[in-house]
């Protein structure tokens, strides 16, 4: 049987054997990090050199607050941070609108989203003149890079809009962070999964304490209730460890998502984001006239994990939202995400590359082929 070909890292990188090892360890000395016996102490060395370690990593600055992923980390910034107005781009992660329009933490209903270009970039302008609109501080939530399209969003600018109008910046850093620089904001939100870690850590990074109300529960200096995921959590850092011993990966994936592009295009395929800066490792092509559902079927068949979008709505495949604020109208039901990670092979993306051309040539419309 022709062994599948997983190309859905986006969603979830698979598991890296150093971090299996180190969950496994884990498991095998566990204690609860708030216990006081010699155990617990044990555990809560564990967590703090963890939460060094990642931070180190990820070149990241503030204070770390564990959390169980990154809508987590998201919900928690946007349902504690002490602000008024939540400004929220039109190409968020579902979880950012999901957890901002909460009228018990949210005082301000959430607005108009903040609209992007063509290339799926917010629009800075247009976000000056929406804090001008609202009493400081708001809460703004830009996304580092976008998890369907991989554009990178011009965070210098929309930090120094925010900071010249006194608010507060969130910034989902998930796709990001590991690959890009650490971005200036008072919020980030990381997760571990993306990386190689396992599911079930992720964390909020705060700038200063003095900008979020604690929470329920005394884990996390009283910033985040519940046992915090110790497995998970150095198996977060050991994977952290594999990434920088491979520095190059960014740079190899970068030129694999080159070549599938390069090939798609000449097949008539429509790249989301091509005259942005994009992820190296993501690649979000639409098959004109041909819904995104019938390729992910033929794809599967054919041995090819891919996606369509978020892998959040269990399981349902729906035109992107991301793609409708780019202005794609029709197009966005279209389109379908192929996600690279650092043990992605040129072999496996020529493979993916001549069967998209297969089901092309059967379903495109000849007009689109020939466009």
């Amino acid at each position: 049987m022709t062994p599948r070909i997983y190309l859905d890292w986006a969603a979830t990188a698979p598991i890296d054997p150093a971090a299996a090892q180190a969950c496994a360890a884990a498991m095998g000395a566990w204690a609860n990090p708030s216990s006081v016996h010699a155990e617990g102490r044990r555990a809560r060395g564990a967590l703090e050199s963890a939460r060094r370690e990642i931070a180190a990593a990820l070149g990241a600055s503030g204070t770390l607050v564990f959390t169980a992923g990154g809508s987590e980390a998201l919900a928690l910034a946007l349902g504690r941070a002490k602000a008024g107005a939540r400004l929220i781009s039109a190409v968020e992660h579902a979880a950012v609108f999901a957890a901002a329009p909460d009228a018990a933490t949210v005082p301000v209903p959430v607005p108009v989203p903040i609209p992007v270009d063509a290339e799926g970039r917010v629009d800075v302008g247009a976000l000056a003149t929406m804090l001008a609109r609202h009493a400081a501080p708001a809460l703004v939530a830009v996304m580092q890079a976008n998890n369907e399209t991989g554009v990178i969003q011009p965070l210098a600018q929309v930090a120094a809009t925010v900071r010249a109008a006194g608010g507060l910046l969130l910034v989902d850093a998930v796709q990001g962070a590991g690959k890009l620089a650490w971005p200036d904001a008072d919020f980030v939100a990381v997760s571990a999964h993306k990386l190689g870690g396992p599911p079930g850590a992720g964390a909020l990074f705060v700038r200063d304490l003095s900008t979020i109300a604690a929470g329920a529960g005394a884990q996390e200096g009283g910033y985040r209730g519940g046992t915090e995921n110790l497995p998970a959590i150095l198996g977060w850092a050991a994977a952290m460890a594999a990434r920088a011993a491979d520095p190059g990966w960014t740079a190899r994936v970068g030129g694999l998502r080159e070549r599938l592009e390069a090939r798609l295009r000449a097949g008539g395929g429509i790249v989301a984001g091509d005259g942005a800066a994009r992820l190296p490792g993501i690649a979000c092509v639409a098959m004109p006239g041909v819904e995104a559902m019938r390729q992910l079927m033929l794809l599967d068949l054919d041995g090819f994990a891919v996606s369509a979008g978020a892998a959040c709505s269990s399981g349902r495949v729906k035109a992107s939202h991301v793609l409708a604020a780019m202005g794609w109208g029709a197009a966005a039901g279209e389109a379908i995400r192929i996600s690279l990670g650092w043990s992605t092979t040129e072999r496996e993306i020529d493979a993916f590359a001549a069967a998209w051309e297969r089901i092309a040539a059967r379903l495109m419309p000849r007009r689109a082929r020939a466009a």
